[in-house]
């Protein structure tokens, strides 16, 4: 599995860049979005997920790990392809789609290109169920007694959208507890909360 491509970017096309590294070029589909914030002649490094189909090896780029993660969830979810969920990605950001994911928020998703209602609906359901089952699976493995950290209504949405976004609740409650809530949205405490995690 390749992880990351560094390299030169010599083609900038609406879906889908190619990088030179030592002399061979990796076509690698990304989002229009993405491929925006990308300067042609520049050193590069694009995070991939590799699909590998009986007729066809794509390699699909992302400018991030929150990218990677909500790109990887979406092709989780029945009926949502791969190229859909670079599609999405190029008209959502990955912190307002877990806050969407996180407050069943229908409307949001559906106004995507290719998502309906129905999708939608098995989106939030799908994944809400997916971090439901990983949170349990990690508090199972800390079975030591800590101290409970009580947050607000925002800052536990937050909590969760970030959770969706695949970082532990341990991590992501360290980092809150740093960050005053109180003046801030949950998209904003959001993107705060990504600056403290590092990625």
């Amino acid at each position: 599995m390749i992880s990351y491509i560094k390299g030169k970017l010599e083609i900038k096309s609406k879906d889908y860049i190619v990088v030179d590294v030592g002399g061979i070029g990796y076509k690698i589909f990304m989002s229009e979005t993405a491929i925006n914030e990308l300067e042609k002649g520049t050193e590069v490094k694009v995070f991939t997920y590799m699909r590998v189909r009986e007729d066809d090896i794509s390699l699909y780029g992302f400018l991030n790990n929150e990218e990677l993660v909500t790109f990887e969830l979406l092709i989780s979810v029945g009926g949502v392809g791969a190229k859909s969920a670079i599609t999405i990605l190029s008209n959502i950001t990955p912190s307002k789609f877990a806050l969407a994911v996180i407050t069943n928020d229908v409307n949001t998703l559906k106004k995507l290109p290719g998502i309906g209602a129905k999708t939608a609906a098995r989106i939030i359901l799908e994944l809400k169920d997916k971090m439901k089952t990983e949170q349990s699976i990690e508090e199972n493995k800390n079975e030591e007694i800590k101290e409970a950290i009580v947050l607000d209504n925002k800052a536990n949405d937050a909590l969760e959208a970030l959770c969706v976004l695949g970082y532990t609740r341990k991590d992501v409650e360290k980092v809150l507890s740093n960050i005053d809530t109180n003046k801030l949205t949950v998209e904003e405490i959001i993107k705060q909360g990504l600056k403290y995690l590092g990625r």
